[in-house]
């Protein structure tokens, strides 16, 4: 019974709207515009779909008896059937009835007939944009172009400290080998001989080996058969299977003599021969590691002579050098008495960029296993602080340096490895560099 009483009522509504309208169009045969007539006319069809619009229409079409006749027929409509609030959904209606599809279809029929002026206006959607602008493109290529200023700079500085930390890697390495060294024969490396002269597996480790401290290690950096390489059984003849033995162990090369920041390892070209070596075609192993040979030059050229007389003839350096490794030299710990800690071992050696693969320079132009020589040995003293390596800047050197900035890379006696500010005081540097001068010193 509700369902009916409530499909009667909306049926009265309708049917008041639709007396209306008839009224309306009786009326537009008076005289007024067409124009305003059919606008009218939509108005009210609207009014039939959304009767909450209707009193405002019929009022000023039909007059107030109208308005009160739907507002009475709404108000016997059940209260689920209208809504609260206007700005709310509406309520969910019946199923439109066969006369409500009938005034659809005429205010359908009613809008085609009206001039195209009063047409509702079709949205009208831009076409999609496919590409850019300049403005926006070269907005695009500004904010890469900031975005690698500023990322560049951070990689280089990453991949530079990448290269000092294997560098640091190298050197504490070597520090290992040089304290394990120093444990199987109770002193430190040997100088060597001179640069004349190479490393002889048959010499023995003592200061009767020609070849510098590089050479020594060798065994001690699992590198024993590269060390044995051209052993005869007699240190005192150049033989053959000696000379051989040591050309070929010069053309190997090891990525521990080389600092990644300086230079690749590979071969690089050397200067001449050596007593004890055949002639070395297509370069050599270069080193940028230098030995401490403190604060005096210990060369003599009375080693460019023959084993058997240079056998005869060696005589004890120790007196006039403070450093540890020297021309001879064979140092023990007790000899260290300013302590191990306080005293530089070994560390990066300058060298000019402008000879990194030439042999131009005096002070790199040899074999990592030559004898005592500067490109294996490097004074430590006021006079020799340690520099960057700087282009055309003293090509022929025999300083301590690094081609990293800031600071170089050394091993203290104990194998600890230290990186020293080049703006360190030289008293201090000096300091650093002697065994035994008996000065208090602290690393900065």
């Amino acid at each position: 019974m509700a369902d009916r009483e409530n499909g009667g009522n909306i049926m009265k509504q309708r049917g008041i709207l639709v007396k209306l309208f008839v009224a309306f169009l009786s009326r537009c045969k008076g005289g007024q515009k067409r124009s305003d007539c059919l606008t009218t006319m939509l108005q009210l069809a609207a009014a039939v779909v959304a009767p909450g619009r209707t009193n405002s229409i019929i009022v000023g079409v039909a007059g107030p008896e109208a308005v009160l006749k739907v507002r009475e027929a709404r108000s016997k409509a059940p209260a689920s059937r209208r809504c609260c609030n206007r700005r709310q959904p509406l309520c969910a209606a019946p199923h439109p009835g066969p006369e409500a599809v009938l005034k659809e279809r005429e205010a359908r029929s009613v809008s085609a007939c009206l001039p195209e002026r009063l047409q509702p206006a079709e949205a009208v959607v831009a076409p999609a944009r496919c590409g850019f602008t300049l403005v926006e493109l070269l907005v695009v290529i500004a904010i890469i172009g900031m975005l690698v200023g500023l990322l560049l700079p951070a990689v280089q500085q990453a991949r530079e400290a990448a290269r000092q930390m294997q560098c640091s890697n190298h050197l504490k390495q070597l520090g290992l080998a040089t304290l394990n060294f120093e444990a199987m024969h109770r002193h430190y490396p040997s100088g060597g001989w001179w640069a004349c002269w190479t490393g002889d597996p048959d010499a023995g480790m003592s200061n009767k080996q020609m070849g510098g401290w590089a050479y020594s290690l060798l065994p001690y950096l699992e590198q024993n058969a590269l060390f044995q390489l051209g052993a005869d059984g007699d240190p005192g003849t150049e033989t053959a299977t000696q000379k051989a033995g040591a050309a070929q162990r010069s053309a190997v090369v090891l990525p521990i003599w080389f600092c990644p920041s300086r230079r690749s390892a590979k071969l690089y070209e050397n200067l001449g021969s050596q007593k004890n070596s055949n002639s070395i075609s297509g370069g050599a192993c270069k080193i940028d590691y230098a030995g401490n040979m403190g604060t005096n030059q210990v060369h003599d050229k009375s080693l460019n002579q023959s084993y058997a007389t240079c056998i005869q003839n060696l005589w004890d350096t120790h007196s006039s050098s403070k450093g540890m490794m020297f021309t001879l030299s064979q140092v023990t710990q007790s000899m260290v008495r300013d302590g191990t800690s306080n005293t530089i071992l070994l560390g990066e050696k300058y060298v000019d960029p402008e000879v990194y693969e030439t042999a131009t320079s005096s002070s790199d132009n040899k074999c990592a296993y030559s004898g005592a020589d500067w490109g294996v040995l490097r004074i430590v003293a006021t006079w020799r602080p340690p520099f960057q390596d700087r282009s055309q800047y003293m090509s022929q050197s025999d300083n301590m340096g690094s081609a990293h900035s800031g600071a170089v890379g050394v091993v203290l006696g104990d194998g600890s490895v230290q990186r020293i500010s080049y703006s360190i005081d030289i008293n201090t540097w000096a300091n650093l560099g002697a065994r035994n001068d008996g000065k208090a010193v602290a690393l900065p």
